[in-house]
Formats: structure tokens, C-alpha cells, sequence
């Protein structure tokens, strides 16, 4: 019981969770989760741990030895389309973890080159702060600057703490949201001006394709039990959070032996995704 305990402590720690609210929602939450934990931990199993309080019931998560239909039409890319794997990165840019987890798919891409491609997929966990920069990366994209401003987003706005902030709500109103304002999102725009991007073009795609790609992002991962980030579906297979490149490995040499396998039997290389994962693979958490 108590390395069932731990193990979710470690999960909690390893991604931010979402929340529609504000940043420090997450932390009481943890704080909370840290704090029931340790209870059990003291009481000796989850008995005395319900007495004190029940359990929050949680939906229920993708499970990580099945594999899911996860869609990429639209999604930045980085990788040819003929690789063998597919990993679908879903990240936030105001999520830590996600941040943490960077140098890992770094790794990847060079232990295993062309054999590998990273889709990057927005989860909006923190619409507050980080809902400009998952538009901005989308509309830096149409326009083939995604690394470039991927980049931007996380060197000079994440870890600057320079954020397109949601304002608050007028008195009876909805917030106010930047890309919905004349002058734009005064942060992102002057990364686009840093990469030379069409400004017209790029404030035109985050408030109209870019604003539904995102929608659907989201929706394509709640459809498959995502509720934090980073998570990742490998050829399909979850895995949760800031997890050490080794375990990414484990994970990913055992899809490649699949697909090799697939592979040598007749299915083309650019098709194994669509054959093997999309059309086989779970549509819905079960």
C-alpha cells in the first residue's frame, strides 16, 4: 500500500494538472494530495486515511500497457512522417514539468534520428498564462517557425516569466483575452517580430484556425483521459509526466520492435501509425 501511495505522489509531482481557474489552484492541491498521503503513510493503510476524510474520486486515466487512437492531423511536427514511432508530447507553457521534460525529447530525437517523430499537442492546464503562447506556437507554425518559437516561449517567456496574462473579468463580463484585443498579445507579437513573421497573418491565425486547433487538441486527449501535463502517448502508449529519458526508452524500443516487425511484413513505413495505431487503437478510455 504504501508504494501504491508513493508511486502517486510521484505522479502528482512529476505534472501539473488542470485547472481552469489559476496556477495556484494546483498548488493547494498538491498540497492537499502531500497532505493525505502522508496520513496513510502514518496510519498504516487507507482505513485510517477514510476516516479522516474520503478520498476525491478521480476519472479514470488512459492505462499505459493498452494502445490509444490519438489523432495528429494539424500538429507541429518534428520528425519525417515515414518514422517508425510517434510521440505525442500534450504540454502547457506555464507547466514546470513540461519545461523539466524538454532535454529528454532532445535526447530522443538524437538517439534515434529519423526512426522517431515528436508531435506537439496544447493542453491548456493554466488558461491564464499560458493559453497566448499555445495559440502563438500554432500560428508560428502555419508560417514554419514552430521550433523557433517554441523556443522563444519557453526561454524568454517561461523562464523570464513574461506571459500574455488573461485579464480579469470586467463587472458582469467575461475575462478579456489578448488575441481577442486590437493591439494583440504584446509579449508573443514581439517574439513573431523577433522571427519575422507576417503580423497580420499571425495574429489573423491565433484568433481563427489556430483558436479551434488548440479546442480540438484538448479535446482529443480529454477524449483519452489526459488531465495533466506532460503526457505522452508513444505509437499509442501512455505515459504520465517528467519521467527520466530511460523510461521513455523502455517505452519506445519495445513499440519499435512492432513496428519493425509490421514493417517487415508489408506495411509501409508512413503508414504504420495510420494502420497500427489510428485505425486499431482505443478511441476512448475503457
Amino acid at each position: 500500500m504504501k508504494k501504491l501511495v508513493l508511486l502517486v505522489a510521484v505522479s502528482t509531482l512529476a505534472a501539473c494538472s488542470q485547472d481552469n481557474k489559476s496556477l495556484e489552484k494546483d498548488v493547494q492541491d498538491i498540497k492537499k494530495d502531500i497532505h493525505e498521503m502522508r496520513a496513510m503513510l502514518q496510519g498504516g493503510g487507507g482505513q485510517r486515511a477514510g476516516a479522516a476524510g474520503q478520498q476525491r474520486p478521480r476519472p479514470p486515466g488512459p492505462d499505459g500497457t493498452k494502445t490509444y487512437a490519438m489523432p495528429v492531423d494539424g500538429d507541429p511536427t518534428d520528425g519525417p512522417p515515414t518514422a517508425k514511432i510517434t510521440l505525442v508530447k500534450a504540454y502547457d507553457y506555464a507547466c514546470p514539468f513540461c519545461e523539466k521534460v524538454r532535454g529528454s525529447m532532445d535526447e530522443l530525437r538524437k538517439k534515434y534520428g529519423d526512426d522517431i517523430r515528436i508531435v506537439y499537442k496544447q493542453f491548456v492546464v493554466h488558461p491564464t498564462v499560458a493559453y497566448a503562447g499555445a495559440l502563438a506556437v500554432c500560428a508560428a507554425n502555419k508560417q514554419g517557425k514552430f521550433i523557433e518559437m517554441d523556443r522563444l516561449l519557453w526561454d524568454k517567456g517561461y523562464n523570464a516569466k513574461q506571459f500574455d496574462k488573461e485579464m480579469p473579468a470586467e463587472a458582469g463580463g467575461a475575462p478579456q483575452k489578448c488575441w481577442e484585443q486590437p493591439a494583440g498579445c504584446a509579449i508573443v507579437n514581439g517574439f513573431a517580430s523577433e522571427l519575422g513573421l507576417n503580423a497580420d497573418k499571425f495574429k489573423a491565425d491565433m484568433k481563427g484556425e489556430c483558436f479551434a486547433q488548440v479546442q480540438k487538441d484538448m479535446k482529443d486527449l480529454q477524449q483519452l483521459g489526459v488531465g495533466a501535463t506532460p503526457a505522452f502517448f508513444i505509437n499509442g502508449r501512455f505515459l504520465s509526466g517528467a519521467m527520466p529519458t530511460e523510461q521513455f526508452v523502455a517505452v519506445i524500443d519495445d513499440e519499435m520492435k512492432k513496428a519493425n516487425e509490421k514493417i517487415q511484413a508489408g506495411t509501409p513505413a508512413g503508414e504504420y501509425y495510420k494502420q497500427w495505431v489510428l485505425d486499431k487503437g482505443l478511441k476512448t478510455v475503457q
